[in-house]
């Protein structure tokens, strides 16, 4: 049996570039496939903070739907916006190579000795790492997709916006003030592609098997059950990235307060093969370790 892959997509330039990647990748592989474009809640309504509009996968929700109803057959996500429990009957189908996990500034006029300013952006977890940092800085909402979030920079007085080095540089969007933010520990699966299929599927499933990258799986999923242990399904300033290094994953996790004031941190290493499980292990310890009290700060501000 052959069909045309229906493959649901956000309709933002990133978002369409990222369909269209997996698209001529299933090409390659002789399957046919059709762009679906949506628009998300999280597209729709910017005068809000993310936080605040109250929807786990504010960017991926319209999809699941889309997906849940038969009007799309895959779905291409930036990982980092998929909740860490996908909805009853889709599943993961494939994690794409990733790309570069750091955070950068797009700076206008940013200096490093500068102790005051203000930059933007629309994640508490960069505004924390940011405030802990640079505790006298301002930092301002910004919401939108890449292109939206670039113009609103352009025209105002901020001195720079935070962005994930990996959207830009896809997109051909990197501008030529940048500074790479090495000290910020990125969003758990920065810079990896999600593909979700329905679970009963098989066609699907077996189409993006092939697409399925193996490292970037293992280091993703140690950073989501770290994400998903720590947060119980409350939005945190919480960072994550693990990567191979010969024979050994390579965990740094931290969570922050809001302010950015408290910051709990965890390093660790371990061999691959016994790597199944450890994000939960990290989360727990770092919970352990004042995570809890921070976690219940966090959720109080938060819920108000």
């Amino acid at each position: 049996m052959s069909k045309v892959i229906r493959i649901g997509t956000r309709d933002s330039e990133l978002a369409l570039w990222q369909a269209k990647t997996v698209q001529q990748l299933l090409k390659d592989q002789g399957f046919d496939s059709e762009l679906v474009p949506v628009k998300s809640t999280g597209d729709l309504i910017l005068d809000k903070p993310l936080y605040e509009l109250g929807i786990t996968g504010v960017f991926t929700k319209t999809l699941d739907v889309a997906m849940l109803k038969g009007e799309v057959d895959i779905a291409v996500h930036s990982m980092k916006d998929v909740p860490t429990i996908l909805p009853k009957g889709i599943v993961e189908a494939a994690v794409l190579e990733r790309a570069v996990t750091h955070d950068i500034l797009v700076t206008k006029d940013f200096d490093e000795s500068q102790k005051k300013g203000t930059i933007a952006t629309g994640s508490l977890r960069r505004k924390a790492q940011w405030l802990n940092k640079y505790p006298d800085y301002e930092v301002v909402d910004l919401r939108g997709n890449v292109n939206t979030r670039l113009q609103k920079l352009e025209n105002s007085n901020w001195q720079g916006a935070v962005f994930a080095a990996a959207g830009l540089k896809r997109i051909n969007l990197t501008p030529d003030k940048v500074v790479e933010l090495d000290w910020m520990v990125p969003a758990p699966a920065q810079g990896a592609m999600l593909v979700v299929a329905m679970e009963n599927d098989s066609f699907c499933r077996e189409a993006l098997a092939s697409l399925n990258h193996e490292p970037s799986q293992l280091c993703v999923h140690v950073e989501r059950d770290f994400l998903r242990t720590l947060e119980g399904g409350c939005t945190a300033p919480i960072g994550a990235l693990a990567s191979i290094e010969g024979n050994e994953v390579v965990f740094e996790g931290a969570l922050f307060s809001l302010d950015g004031k408290q910051k709990l941190e965890i390093k660790e290493r371990c061999p691959i093969n016994k790597a199944e499980g450890i994000g939960v292990e990290y989360a727990k310890s770092l919970l352990e370790n004042g995570g809890v009290t921070l976690m219940k700060e966090i959720k109080e501000v938060l819920n108000k």
